[in-house]
């Protein structure tokens, strides 16, 4: 009798044990299975975010830091990669993958956008002839070509206006506040050559009392 109610409760123990393990098995392989994610996740956001980076300023010219960020790139992508290929059994790694590639060029957009990178053309067409407009930007450190346009209503001032991308907004901002009802067309431009106003930005003569402000 003794021997057979050792054997049982062995048995018993032997069985507890062995669920034991399987539950810890079992969580050992949902942590693992989270911390692969979270690891695809972040790998690709950060790979993507180059990218889109990296393509932003090869469109602006900036070649040589381009080249640099692509090298970072490229190892990023790779180890990406070899993580998601190494475990295409588990679709939450792709799916880990597929939702990190869209953060990522988010990421790498509202990135480019806090660099403000090169510089913004903005074209106004004010509501009335004001002479003091143009003064009263070049006063603030913007480069301002102007001329006398005329329109539907009557006679208008068309301005070019040249700024640093950092200061796009604050520009706007001028502009609405010196003429509300102007007219405001922006855009990038590719190549900017010549001119003294660009060479004074680049050696920080122009929008020193900005600088403080933004």
């Amino acid at each position: 009798m003794f021997t057979i109610k050792n054997k049982g409760n062995y048995k018993k123990n032997a069985l507890e044990i062995e669920l034991s393990n399987e539950k810890r098995g079992d969580g050992l392989m949902l942590e693992n299975s989270v911390t692969m994610v979270l690891i695809i996740l972040i790998i690709n956001i950060v790979y993507v975010s180059f990218f889109t980076i990296r393509m932003i300023l090869t469109l602006k010219g900036q070649r040589y830091l381009a080249a640099f960020l692509s090298m970072i790139e490229v190892v990023i992508y790779v180890i990406g990669l070899g993580l998601v290929l190494d475990n295409l059994d588990q679709i939450q790694n792709l799916v880990a993958y597929a939702v990190g590639y869209g953060i990522g060029v988010i990421v790498g957009m509202k990135i480019e956008e806090k660099l403000a990178l090169g510089y913004i053309t903005v074209n106004v067409i004010t509501k009335e002839y004001d002479r003091d407009l143009p003064k009263a930007l070049r006063e603030k450190g913007y480069g301002v070509t102007s001329w006398a346009a005329h329109g539907l209503e009557g006679d208008r001032m068309a301005l070019q206006i040249l700024s640093p991308r950092k200061y796009e907004l604050r520009l706007y901002d001028t502009i609405k506040n010196l003429d509300p009802k102007a007219f405001i067309i922006a855009y990038e431009p590719k190549t900017i050559y010549g001119g003294f106003w660009v060479k004074s930005v680049k050696k920080g003569k122009l929008f020193n009392g900005q600088k403080d402000e933004v």
